[in-house]
């Protein structure tokens, strides 16, 4: 059985990622450089089922040369995750999984090392 999308103003689903972020230990948080935390309505054309996306330079390949760039980019994707989720506490466990699997890509960690981990 499909379930029905859940539906969630833009507003409420920011509060929820603000909430992820503050379930992530402040230490790592303190460790993140240069990098801003976006909600978009809508993932990029072509790509309806991608969640989150970091766009950015990972830590660990930041050189000695960086340095005069931009913000690195979280995207975390409101309609996706709202289509893939049959309840708010879906809504709130998917926010959370995303929100950290896209930091850990920051910090340089592969989407094959995450799906490993249980964060895929």
């Amino acid at each position: 059985m499909v379930g029905v999308p859940v539906e969630m103003n833009r507003e409420r689903f920011e509060e929820l990622v603000g909430e992820a972020l503050d379930e992530v230990p402040a230490e790592l948080l303190g460790l993140m450089s240069n990098v801003v935390i976006l909600v978009e309505d809508d993932s990029p054309a072509g790509e309806p089922e991608l969640l989150g996306l970091y766009e950015g330079h990972a830590l660990t390949s930041r050189g000695w040369d960086y340095s005069g760039v931009l913000p690195d980019r979280i995207f975390i994707y409101r309609r996706p995750i709202l289509r893939i989720c049959d309840s708010d506490e879906d809504v709130v466990d998917e926010i959370a999984v995303t929100v950290v699997h896209e930091i850990a890509h920051h910090f340089g960690i592969d989407d094959e090392r995450l799906h490993a981990l249980g964060w895929g």
